[in-house]
């Protein structure tokens, strides 16, 4: 894609972790970048940071992402990239013992589905908004009007136990990304999915130094945890080369996640 400082860009979970890599990364390329967040005192600092947009905006409820786009389109004009990395996951086994009593029981429906709500329904809510604003704009070089870039998971692929929540709708989440493209082929708006693996976010920052060698040991190379500016550059690569479309990419070190 063909970019200048007229560009636009909405970047979800841009407050912390791969969201803000993303943003920062967006704008370093004079991209003008509207930050979606629950987090307003920590969204507020990385908008004030890159020069961009804050918008407090929910994932979970579609009255507060569409408050957020039309905030964000009054401020840059309408955007054409979306980075979406916000989620809201839960975790759980299909069914577990209590180690004192030795019941059984099973995770609830109503686990599974705010999982669900929170990483595919908010990954099709976010992006089928924004394509709808995208369709309307001219057509760049190939007749391209905008790139959404989708993340999901390692989990997609390597779910391991406690996950089939998670696993299974970062795996939905890849499942959108070819048939969305080819829905979306003749308005030249492009979808692709980044599975990261292992980075150095805010929450798996916050495990102890051993676990953290643990994790680092266990990627085949580089044998480290990956840094959010690896996918932040991995964003832009996908934004700037015209010809990724519809793929599900991993970034990861080559790991695999075992069953544990």
């Amino acid at each position: 894609m063909q970019i200048d400082n007229t560009t636009a860009a909405i970047v979800t979970g841009g407050a912390s972790g791969l969201g803000r890599a993303s943003a920062r990364a967006l704008a370093a390329a004079g991209i003008k970048v509207a930050i979606f967040d629950i987090n307003e005192e920590a969204g507020e600092a990385v908008a004030a940071e890159i020069g961009g947009t804050f918008c407090k905006v929910d994932i979970m409820s579609e009255d507060s992402v569409l408050a957020g786009f039309a905030k964000a389109r009054t401020a840059h004009g309408q955007e054409r990239i979306l980075v979406h990395c916000a989620v809201v996951a839960t975790g759980g086994k299909t069914v577990s013992r209590n180690r004192e009593t030795g019941e059984l029981t099973r995770m609830a429906t109503e686990t599974f589905q705010r999982g669900a709500d929170g990483t595919l329904v908010a990954s099709y809510r976010m992006a089928s908004i924004a394509a709808l604003g995208m369709a309307g704009l001219e057509p760049l070089e190939d007749g391209e009007r905008g790139v959404i870039t989708l993340t999901a998971s390692v989990a997609a692929q390597d779910g391991q136990v406690g996950q089939v929540s998670y696993g299974a709708t970062k795996a939905g989440v890849n499942g959108l990304v070819l048939p969305m493209a080819r829905d979306l082929m003749d308005l030249g708006i492009r979808v692709n999915s980044i599975m990261p693996g292992i980075f150095a976010t805010p929450p798996m920052m916050g495990v102890s130094e051993k676990v953290l060698a643990v994790l680092s040991a266990s990627v085949p190379f580089p044998k480290r945890l990956g840094k959010p500016e690896e996918f932040g550059s991995l964003v832009m690569e996908l934004v700037r080369n015209s010809y990724f479309n519809g793929q599900n990419i991993r970034l990861d070190g080559a790991i695999r996640m075992p069953p544990r």
